[in-house]
């Protein structure tokens, strides 16, 4: 049963949750690296509906991320208009060719064959929705009054993985898509100005027929150092 008790003048609650054995602990973590491990960034999508619950409840599972003083500074925009896709594909597609052709190094491009992408970005008209992540770089009220926000970065970064994992969980895909410079998502879909774009995710289910790189994870010896 939760207790509750006030400190510094707030209510805590008691937090109670499962442990587990060193063995299944090692399972259960074995498990959910596998899992995750056959995520992969996806560029062709199909159409088909997906219900608007599910992608609310996907929001509501990044917004359980942690946050700098739980001030919780992002906004997560929803567009599944099709007049507003083909805005925002157009615009990012006039970004994303100045990259290709006048912003990015000789190396970045050669880091991105592998991947084979370019500037033509379809999967923004056809995954059924988009979710724009937006940054509050400070929140605003109704009166103008501004309150200073902390880590956002960070914490606007940490809910942005938790929503890919669950769109993994839920059997949907998606992309992180980041054309630079994104204000004109800012621009389109009228957000404040305490508001900066921070991610643009495609999410839907993948096409009939989609390949992607064959491509390898670095392992534990390259990606941590130990310190016994």
């Amino acid at each position: 049963m939760s207790t509750s008790k006030i400190i510094n003048g707030f209510e805590h609650v008691s937090y109670d949750r499962d442990t587990y054995a060193p063995e299944e602990m090692t399972q259960r973590t074995s498990d959910f690296y596998s899992w995750l491990d056959s995520r992969r960034s996806v560029r062709d999508f199909s159409n088909r509906p997906v219900p608007r619950n599910v992608i609310e409840n996907l929001i509501l599972a990044a917004s359980t991320a942690p946050s700098g003083a739980h001030k919780q500074p992002w906004t997560f925009c929803v567009v599944s208009n099709p007049e507003m896709k083909a805005k925002i594909r157009q615009a990012a597609e006039q970004e994303e060719y100045e990259s290709y052709n006048n912003r990015m190094s000789e190396e970045w491009l050669d880091d991105l064959k592998k991947i084979g992408t370019d500037w033509n970005k379809p999967f923004l008209e056809i995954a059924p929705y988009l979710i724009v992540v937006f940054k509050k770089v400070f929140d605003l009220d109704e009166d103008g009054t501004k309150h200073t926000n902390y880590y956002v970065n960070e914490s606007v970064g940490l809910a942005s993985g938790m929503l890919l994992a669950a769109i993994h969980k839920a059997g949907l895909v998606a992309l992180t898509h980041t054309p630079s410079p994104m204000n004109f998502l800012k621009n389109l879909l009228g957000r404040p100005e305490n508001e900066r774009p921070f991610l643009l995710i495609p999410v839907g289910y993948p096409a009939e027929e989609v390949y992607v790189p064959k491509l390898e994870r670095k392992p534990i010896e390259q990606v941590s150092q130990w310190y016994d």
